[in-house]
């Protein structure tokens, strides 16, 4: 009998903790990462794979959507570069502008300080020394996850070479006409002082209230308002009437035809304003009659633009109330409301007030209602440069992943609205126009800025420079190419550029991929990326959005901490569907770190099962094909056929299907099946040494490939454990530069003949765990099984007889025969598994233990039944049939039949 050798080289345990950091310093030595490393062993004939990481705030520390998103990238990098792509993973940092402000401005509140206090050179200087303080942590945290980006080529939001990239790009859209300057409605955040996108105004539905106000008409004859003919108009905000220009009506609703074009005055400011007929207006709304303020209102403002209507501005930077020459200047918008509407009770003219369900938009970073005001930005013309980022997912050149996301992102481009690249913030990259005293705008990418004015040549000494900023979207629109070197004609931006694949989330498809589009065609004649692919949320088990306050968010470094970063990233990608949100708990993380453990005692015992006539050390080298057994090749073509899948479901970005299909493999057919039946054959000390060799080798075969399948996912336990593994000579020292497994050759004689084996064995476990029965209980065992299993089940005869505890095992060569001879010795429980039929404990089993098993077969007959309808009615849909692929429909049939067969010899088994 063979005696196990010691495995040596691997714990006992499965630790992460003790070698997760150790195989990154040596992935660093080795210099991998980079696709023109010393350690690299990419395949300079194949194009390259490059994804330009999503740059997480210099600010922030790692939460779940950053694993995530990291452990995806970092799947798709890892997997491009086993296949030997020249394969670049570029990390960076966003300089995050108002979110580092945001932070920074809160800390300065807590030291009695503020923007104002210090001014901008020292607020600059203390934003430097903030983000430099906290830079290392992110990347720090990337590094616990297994990211393996080119450190090499880190790049920052506000380096040199993204600062040149901002400056060039700006006045190319300047001088193509795409970039202008004007008063315009935007969204203004009270708190961040600063405008903001559309998209980072939150619409958060609340419940508020609904004002009736009485305008009083203007009699025609003396123009003074008449105390006894009003109009009623409805509000949700009586603080904006100060700033008032006109009362709407609806151009149909016949309740106000005869007042279209009078005037009312409006209360505190005195000011005659027009009543107007627009379509915008809902005649159910209120009263049918609206107030309009066209500078603090979207649909006012456009309202007010159709008409020719004044705009005065009533709120200043903070939302107090400002220039009505009224005693509410200086007031709070909020404290203002409540003195209008005592003021106008005192008048005489507040209706009533009723509850009323609206959306507020709110800012994402401070949680202010976002203010519309009208403001002097700088805007990018949208139209020209979304038509050349349509043309291209329309034409191919880009493809966004999942697809259902493009009829999105055709809404949403083709109803686009200019970009306000303007923010009255300080961090930042400061906006390249001067002013001159005249009024002259002068654009200049110069990085000491122009030398005297474009129009009327004022010396520079005259100009000054725009105060805002540009909106942090806009350098991170550049991200794809500037981190390459544009503008300039590198080589890296010649060999990397564009991009392989953009990973992000379904929730910044606008905010960042949409810039990224427009501005890459814009300014490099081609689209940035091939592939947009899209993931989903992380919530937490019931499905909430995770935050803070609700307690239910889940520390990533926590769980490296304890379960291991593999568990973290096989949890972060087990289960998941592309752009599909979806559910993260303990339990999760528990499965994947219960899985890596399986694997690291599968190994062991691997390891520990070498024959002794294999020297310790020796170079790997194929089984012997001459003396594989059924299960040995069964074990080699199980791992040819996930490496197919794999393949597919990779090619498909399909990673929550590629988790699956390996959990599969491995745990339920290489660790519960293949060990079990090798260990069998391992142990029969009558074998020649060669079959067991045979048999250990095509164990370490597949052991291999399943870890250089598994290794993107998990990249430590994989790493660690394929060093401990024979090696061939011309691998390479680290997997994560070895190659990716080719498919081998599938043996599907095996895998039908051993597959149904299986089955049978686990046919009988269940048979005997419905009734009962002691599992450790030696019982007889009487099969039959079809003509082309004899040889299999001859063959793996011990291997079957000890995993279904089964002696004796009595082979019968007809079904009358099993029936006759296993049925006259007195009941037992019958079991019918593809091919196989079987009798457990014949002789043995008491009546009650029968009555069990009838109830048994009846259920599985039910069972059977119910999937046999469900066949025939999928093969008699005629969808189904002409528009699925051959070979789909081929394995329905194949599959009806076998349960046709199946319902037959149930029935056949209950009628005995």
């Amino acid at each position: 009998m063979t005696q196990p050798q010691p495995s040596g080289t691997l714990a006992k345990a499965y630790v992460p903790a003790e070698f997760e950091h150790g195989v990154y310093e040596r992935w660093l030595a080795a210099d991998v990462f980079a696709p023109d490393g010393a350690g690299s062993t990419a395949d300079e004939q194949l194009p390259p794979f490059v994804l330009i990481q999503p740059p997480p705030n210099v600010t922030g520390s790692l939460h779940l959507g950053h694993a995530q998103r990291t452990t995806v990238e970092d799947l798709m990098t890892r997997h491009a570069r086993m296949v030997g792509r020249p394969t670049l993973f570029l990390p960076g940092l966003d300089h995050a502008s108002i979110a580092a402000q945001f932070v920074l401005d809160g800390i300065l509140a807590q030291e009695g300080e503020s923007r104002a206090t210090l001014g901008r050179e020292r607020y600059l200087e203390r934003m430097q020394a903030f983000v430099a303080a906290t830079r290392e942590v992110i990347l720090g945290q990337q590094r616990r996850l297994g990211g393996s980006c080119d450190w090499g080529r880190l790049r920052y939001t506000m380096d040199a070479g993204s600062a040149k990239a901002v400056r060039v790009a700006f006045e190319r859209l300047y001088r193509d006409g795409l970039a202008y300057r004007t008063e315009a409605l935007v969204n203004w955040c009270p708190g961040c002082a600063t405008s903001v996108s559309d998209l980072e105004v939150i619409p958060t539905p609340e419940t508020g209230s609904i004002w009736s106000v009485r305008y009083h008409l203007l009699d025609e004859a003396t123009g003074q308002p008449d105390p006894l003919a009003t109009v009623t108009v409805a509000t949700t905000r009586p603080e904006t009437i100060l700033g008032d220009t006109a009362v709407a009506v609806h151009p149909g609703d016949a309740r106000y035809a005869g007042l279209v074009g009078r005037r009312v005055r409006i209360p505190f400011v005195e000011r005659d304003v027009p009543i107007i007929a627009d379509q915008v207006v809902d005649p159910a709304f209120g009263t049918g009659a609206v107030k309009i303020t066209p500078a603090h209102d979207h649909d006012d403002y456009e309202t007010g633009r159709r008409h020719g209507l004044a705009m005065p501005t009533i709120l200043d930077d903070a939302a107090h109330i400002a220039g009505t020459g009224t005693r509410y200047d200086g007031m709070d918008r909020y404290v203002a409301r409540t003195a209008v509407l005592e003021d106008l009770a005192a008048r005489g003219d507040l209706g009533e007030q009723k509850p009323h369900e609206m959306v507020i938009g709110r800012c994402q970073r401070s949680d202010d209602v976002v203010e519309p005001r009208l403001k002097t930005q700088w805007f990018v013309k949208t139209g020209p440069l979304a038509a050349s980022a349509l043309e291209a997912t329309r034409g191919g050149e880009t493809r966004i992943l999942p697809e259902r996301f493009v009829k999105v992102w055709e809404h949403w481009m083709t109803n686009i609205r200019d970009w306000n690249v303007s923010r009255q913030l300080w961090w930042g990259h400061r906006i390249p126009a001067w002013y001159c005293p005249d009024g002259h705008v002068t654009v200049s990418s110069d990085p000491d800025g122009p030398s005297a004015c474009e129009v009327c040549a004022r010396p520079a000494a005259q100009l000054t420079q725009d105060p805002d900023i540009f909106d942090t979207w806009f350098s991170s629109g550049l991200w794809p190419f500037s981190t390459l070197g544009w503008p300039d004609d590198t080589e890296d931006l010649r060999r990397y550029y564009p991009g392989t694949v953009m990973e992000t989330g379904y929730d910044i498809i606008f905010f960042w991929v949409a810039r990224m589009m427009m501005l890459g065609i814009h300014m490099t004649d081609s689209a940035p990326f091939e592939t947009v692919y899209l993931s989903g949320l992380i919530r937490d088990p019931l499905g909430a959005k995770m935050s803070k306050t609700k307690g239910n968010t889940v520390d990533p470094l926590a769980t490296i901490d304890e379960s291991g970063a593999d568990a973290l990233r096989f949890a972060l990608v087990h289960g998941t569907t592309p752009g599909q949100d979806q559910k993260f708990g303990p339990a999760k993380v528990e499965n994947a770190r219960n899985f890596a453990n399986k694997l690291w005692n599968a190994t062991r015992y691997v390891l520990g099962a070498r024959p002794a006539s294999i020297a310790d050390g020796a170079e790997r080298r194929l089984p012997d094909a001459t003396h594989l057994g059924p299960a040995d090749r069964w074990v080699l073509s199980r791992a040819a056929a996930t490496t197919s899948s794999v393949d597919r479901a990779m090619a498909e970005f399909n990673f929550g299907e590629v988790t699956r299909l390996l959990y599969d493999a491995i745990w339920n057919e290489f660790c519960d099946w293949g060990l079990e039946l090798a260990k069998v054959r391992l142990a029969d000390a009558s074998l020649p040494d060669a079959e067991r060799e045979a048999t250990w080798w095509a164990l370490v075969e597949a052991l291999d490939t399943y870890l250089r399948l598994l290794h993107p996912v998990m990249p430590f336990i994989t790493e660690t454990l394929w060093k401990a593994l024979p090696h061939r000579a011309a691998d390479p020292a680290l997997l994560i530069v070895a190659r990716w497994p080719g498919v081998g050759e599938r043996d599907l004689e095996a895998e039908a003949h051993v597959g149904a084996l299986v089955e049978l064995v686990r046919a009988v476990r269940n048979a005997r765990a419905d009734a009962k029965l002691e599992p450790g209980a030696w019982l007889p065992l009487d099969v039959y099984v079809e003509p082309e299993l004899g040889h299999a089940l001859e063959a793996l005869r011990p291997a079957v007889e000890r995993l279904a505890r089964a002696r004796p095992l009595r082979r019968h060569l007809t079904r009358e025969d099993l029936h006759g001879t296993a049925g006259a010795a007195g009941a037992g429980l019958a079991v019918i598994a593809g091919p196989a039929e079987a009798i457990v404990g014949s002789g043995t089993a008491d009546p009650a233990a029968a009555e069990a098993d009838r109830a048994r077969l009846e259920k599985e007959l039910a069972d059977a039944e119910r999937l046999l309808d469900a066949a025939r009615n999928r093969l008699t849909n005629e969808a189904f049939t002409s528009k699925a692929p051959a070979a789909v429909v081929d394995g329905a049939r194949a599959r009806e039949a076998e349960l046709a067969d199946q319902v037959d010899r149930l029935r056949d088994r209950l009628a005995r």
